[in-house]
């Protein structure tokens, strides 16, 4: 079964050019510092978010890049959804059982694997922000060549704050439209105040017709 992915289903599109181009920007990004895990957060709520994490991946994969998506958004879990993968186990198993093999789920694209968000938690920032959450961020960064994180909106809970003091970077997504000035502005506010590295921020849900102008990264 395809995935409904612009970056898989319409790869001469307009919208998968614009990732291949925020892909490029970061890995511009790298050459500066290293860029390995990259957390993508929305700055507040956003169905579009998700499909972002994925379609980057996508992209990043489909130049022999090594990569793993992680759904840190432990509330509402959609990167197993997006990828056709089991969920039964994910990043909360793997905090749980730092010894045990990592719950990777192989998609059909080469080179590109998921580990779900697994059992849900009663507190997942705590959870987030734990020593077993980065030490999982370490591993991770020896398996692939790009991680890439996708967390909760940033202005809606600490999550997304928490996991951006141990990750390379952070790609904040505005949805046009739907994210206030204020709530951008926040959003960044609250990444500067645990001293993240935001490299860029994507904006999303455009008309089509700017679609070339959809993603714009640092």
């Amino acid at each position: 079964m395809t995935l409904n992915l612009a970056t898989l289903t319409a790869p001469t599109s307009a919208v998968a050019e614009a990732y291949r181009r925020l892909r490029v920007n970061l890995m511009s990004a790298d050459k500066e510092q290293p860029l390995c895990a990259i957390l993508v957060a929305a700055a507040g709520p956003s169905k579009d978010k998700p499909q972002v994490v994925a379609n980057l991946a996508v992209a990043y994969a489909k130049v022999g890049q090594r990569v793993i998506v992680v759904d840190c958004d432990l509330r509402h879990p959609a990167q197993h959804t997006l990828f056709n993968v089991p969920a039964a186990e994910g990043v909360t198993t793997a905090i749980r059982n730092p010894e045990a093999a990592l719950p990777l789920q192989a998609t059909e694209l080469p080179g590109l694997t998921v580990l779900p968000a697994g059992p849900n938690v009663d507190v997942p920032s705590d959870l987030l922000a734990s020593p077993a959450m980065a030490r999982l961020v370490r591993r991770l960064a020896t398996e692939a060549d790009v991680v890439l994180f996708d967390a909760p909106p940033v202005t809606v809970a600490t999550d997304a704050a928490e996991l951006a003091t141990v990750v390379d970077g952070v790609l904040l997504t505005v949805t046009a439209g739907v994210t206030k000035r204020d709530e951008a502005q926040r959003a960044k506010e609250l990444l500067d105040q645990v001293g993240a590295r935001v490299v860029g921020a994507a904006l999303v849900n455009v008309a089509a017709e700017a679609a070339v102008r959809e993603y714009l990264a640092a």
